[in-house]
């Protein structure tokens, strides 16, 4: 699915004209069914058969409403030293359900409750703090943990699910950030959730130019821990896009931000110019044996030459973004115009052809703007004295924890990350009951391609549950490359 789809109001309404259809949002909103392991992707047919899928949204449904009231009114903070503990566990899982049965809601229109219990019972600050502090976690405490000469898990899912729950959290916020209420709820957590997105965006421009690894790479590591990390790596690639959705939501609320965010994202951060850098690089783009893929589902796909015109929706994010962030009165009128920011910014004329305006007609507004930027002199970097309010999420973990670092990891590794084998089923058997299999399906950004052909599927691999394909015939002819990883994927899931 492409910006283009919706054309010629691909901008919507909301604001000065920036806000996508929801149906373009709900199409790239969920990537947890491709990052979760092959583990809780259903249970294991022995047979050789193609399993047929096919559901109808209507008929899926995995939180009551007041079960979900339950749930929402139940968020709360944990300590970084719980992350991984029963309590913390039960609380993943309460927010993976609350995550899929947003993306249900949203993709049935039937309304959006989970958004709006987020919002009446003010948990989208806790969500905010909770997202940052897995990201302090897997920062500071995941390192030092991995490097342990005693550690050594004999199960290393338990970690990985602390390594997802950064992903869940940021996949639920992108959900709900949508609407503009949600926003405005978020209060000052808003100022640490700009911090965030920033920090991602950054890490997201640093990589460019090495992408995510190719699938069929991800079982050629070592040992579990080396996988772990690969997978934390290849993960990290995947959030930050999503941080970039977020952001874009955010700036759709430019005009009734604070000052002081206004300021953090304009000033401090200079977000249109690190934006611009974010379109010549393009790191959800890379050419791969003379073949243009994108990155898009949770996967790279290559871009037939038809389609290579089309504006992606990740480009199209970041147009909207700089569109908000420069044409907005507000934002304009507190935008320091220095040399650097304008030529940075005139690069932006050199992609404002004729094929993206046809795809985004408001672009012409910001051709116009650019256009007189090119004559308008710039300004000197202002030096007034201002008082503003300052995030204190991420500092106020970093003093609480300074020092402790070793000891956190050491306290998680006797305690948490070393469960007994009985601890284990009981844990797998709850995992199997939250990620259901016919509402991962259900919530997948898009319809499974053939392993063989490319085409649309609806049957899948029984055995490995891993590959589609649209019919026998190809399965059958793809058998001598997928034979090998299916039958170890096979043993895998029985050993366990």
């Amino acid at each position: 699915m492409t910006a283009t789809t919706h054309a010629p109001q691909p901008l919507g309404n909301r604001c000065v004209q920036t806000r996508a259809p929801r149906e373009t949002f709900v199409a790239e909103s969920f990537s947890t069914p491709t990052s979760a392991p092959a583990a809780v992707r259903g249970q294991l047919n022995p047979t050789f058969l193609l399993s047929v899928c096919g559901h109808d949204m209507g008929d899926l449904e995995l939180l009551l409403p007041g079960e979900a009231d339950v749930l929402v009114r139940g968020l709360r903070s944990f300590p970084l030293r719980e992350m991984g503990s029963g309590g913390w566990n039960q609380q993943h899982e309460n927010l993976e359900k609350l995550n899929m049965q947003a993306i249900l809601d949203a993709t049935a229109s039937q309304g959006e409750p989970i958004q709006e219990l987020l919002v009446t019972h003010g948990k989208i600050p806790t969500l905010v703090e909770e997202l940052i502090a897995v990201e302090m976690w897997k920062q500071r405490v995941f390192p030092v943990l991995c490097r342990l000469e005693d550690f050594k898990p004999q199960n290393t899912f338990p970690i990985y699910m602390v390594v997802h729950h950064e992903a869940s959290i940021v996949n639920l916020l992108e959900t709900v950030f949508f609407h503009k209420e949600v926003c405005e709820s978020a209060e000052d957590a808003v100022l640490d959730l700009v911090d965030y997105c920033h920090r991602k965006l950054t890490l997201l421009v640093a990589r460019s130019g090495c992408g995510s690894p190719p699938e069929e790479e991800e079982s050629q590591y070592g040992t579990p821990i080396q996988e772990l990390q690969k997978q934390a790596e290849r993960m990290e690639f995947e959030i930050a896009l999503k941080a970039l959705s977020v952001l874009r939501y955010i700036t759709d609320c430019v005009d009734s931000l604070s000052l002081s965010t206004l300021n953090r994202m304009l000033s401090t951060h200079n977000l249109p110019c690190l934006l611009v850098e974010l379109l010549e690089r393009s790191p959800w783009s890379r050419q791969e044996g003379g073949k243009l893929q994108q990155f898009e589902g949770g996967r790279w796909q290559t871009v037939a030459p038809s389609e290579q015109q089309k504006l992606s929706k990740l480009d199209g994010q970041v147009w909207i973004a700089l569109y908000n962030l420069l044409l907005s009165p507000e934002a304009r009128a507190r935008y320091c115009l220095t040399s650097f920011a304008k030529g940075q910014l005139l690069k932006l004329r050199a992609f404002l052809t004729d094929t993206l305006l046809d795809q985004l007609p408001n672009l012409a507004d910001l051709q116009g703007f650019l256009a007189h930027l090119a004559l308008t002199e710039t300004q000197p970097p202002k030096k007034d004295l201002v008082l503003e309010q300052i995030p204190e999420i991420w500092e106020r973990l970093e003093r609480e924890n300074r020092g402790k670092w070793q000891a956190i990891a050491k306290h998680q590794l006797r305690h948490i990350f070393s469960p007994s084998e009985q601890d284990l089923r009981l844990q797998a058997r709850r995992w199997a009951e939250t990620y259901r299999l016919d509402v991962l399906e259900a919530v997948t950004p898009e319809r499974p391609r053939c392993a063989f052909c490319s085409a649309e599927a609806s049957k899948r691999c029984s055995r490995c549950q891993n590959e589609w394909y649209c019919c026998r015939e190809c399965q059958v002819k793809h058998w001598e490359k997928h034979g090998k990883a299916c039958v170890s994927a096979a043993q895998g899931d029985r050993a366990k």
